[in-house]
């Protein structure tokens, strides 16, 4: 990355989604699809080039040697197109467009599941995935995709407190330290429903994905009294730290690692995650059931998940990808700030946010709306 010019951030408009984009599935939030897939369309494909990659992810999430590595291997083109919330993900494709390789999130992949929208993955074609699912068992069978069947996992990342210790000193490893008067107007949380909400629950000892309303009305009477604090909702937070509009706000672990290539002095900043919890998430590779090129998307996830590539994506964009042999370069990255690290223990925490009934996606969704109106 160029030192002179910031990157956008990933998440920057990022927004956590309700069910009403999806209508509802049996078990939860999904898709209800207008004709059933054939099987033809669901079934694992051999990996072999049929043609360009197709690829929608959020911008900037791959080093650009990457793709053309790829490309020049395999004599293909990578097609690239860009979203910036799942929402508009999974819009395009209910609206018919062909992407031949997508990468959503965990609960966003459970409702592709769901709903019919991936493709099966045979492991046995992708050679480097032992290097996945043999050293992180917790993604050999995750709870959005049993037996990952239908995805390979892409990143894995936390979301914490980023702050700028030459203003406001340290932090108590608390999620309270966002009320912090020394911040008072330069307090940032991010423009995302299930990451504020969530954030609310776990500093009052509740399920981070609650939707229950009693719970819900515990959570915003509390960010109620944070709300007066803030400067705003921004999933800015890597700018927001760096020109000092923000003193301290709520971070993805990513982003704050992306901030070390730009940070004239990293000792200024810091990031912790709360004692009384941190949210875990992960983006996934996937196929949808529409590719029209699922063999060469196969190839471009095992080509991914060479180490050698992998180390490219982890500098690159600051977040770490769980393939056995990388860990060192993650972890020498974030060597600053040693909590962007992801550990099994995290990742068997489960504060992964789930994908709730219709009543709770409801419930949820006006929470957010009264913590946003203050």
């Amino acid at each position: 990355m160029s030192p002179e010019v910031p990157p956008p951030t990933r998440r920057a408009l990022l927004r956590a989604g309700a069910c009403g984009l999806l209508g509802v599935a049996a078990g939860g939030c999904g898709f209800m699809p207008a004709k059933a897939p054939d099987e033809k369309d669901l079934a694992p494909v051999r990996a072999r080039v049929d043609g360009d990659l197709v690829y929608f992810n959020w911008a900037d999430y791959v080093d650009p040697s990457v793709f053309k590595g790829f490309e020049k291997e395999y004599g293909v083109k990578v097609v690239q197109s860009n979203f910036d919330s799942m929402e508009g993900m999974v819009a395009k494709l209910n609206a018919g467009n062909r992407y031949d390789i997508v990468f959503p999130s965990a609960k966003w992949a459970q409702r592709l599941v769901r709903g019919g929208r991936l493709r099966r993955i045979d492991h046995s074609q992708l050679p480097h995935t032992k290097n996945v699912f043999g050293a992180y068992p917790y993604f050999a069978d995750p709870w959005y995709d049993p037996g990952s069947a239908h995805t390979v996992p892409f990143t894995a990342y936390k979301t914490g407190i980023g702050w700028r210790r030459d203003r406001i000193g340290d932090l108590t490893d608390s999620w309270r330290d966002l009320w912090s008067d020394k911040a008072r107007g330069k307090v940032f949380l991010l423009d995302d429903r299930d990451e504020v909400l969530g954030m609310g629950a776990l500093e009052l000892g509740l399920d981070v994905s609650t939707g229950d309303p009693a719970a819900l009305k515990r959570v915003t009477s509390l960010l109620g009294t944070l709300r007066p604090r803030l400067r705003g909702f921004s999933s800015d937070s890597y700018n927001n730290l760096l020109n000092g509009n923000a003193f301290i706000t709520q971070a993805w672990s990513g982003d704050m690692a992306a901030m070390l290539n730009q940070a004239k002095d990293p000792s200024v900043f810091g990031f912790q995650a709360p004692k009384e919890g941190t949210p875990i998430n992960s983006d996934c590779y996937a196929i949808p059931w529409n590719a029209r090129h699922p063999g060469t998307a196969m190839l471009f996830i095992d080509y991914m998940l060479r180490p050698e590539n992998v180390k490219k994506n982890i500098e690159y964009i600051g977040y770490p990808m769980p393939v056995a042999g990388t860990e060192k370069v993650y972890a020498e990255l974030v060597r600053p700030f040693p909590e962007c690290l992801v550990t099994e223990a995290d990742l068997k925490a489960d504060l992964f946010f789930r994908n709730g009934d219709r009543a709770a996606e409801d419930a949820r969704d006006a929470a957010w709306t009264r913590v946003k109106a203050g």
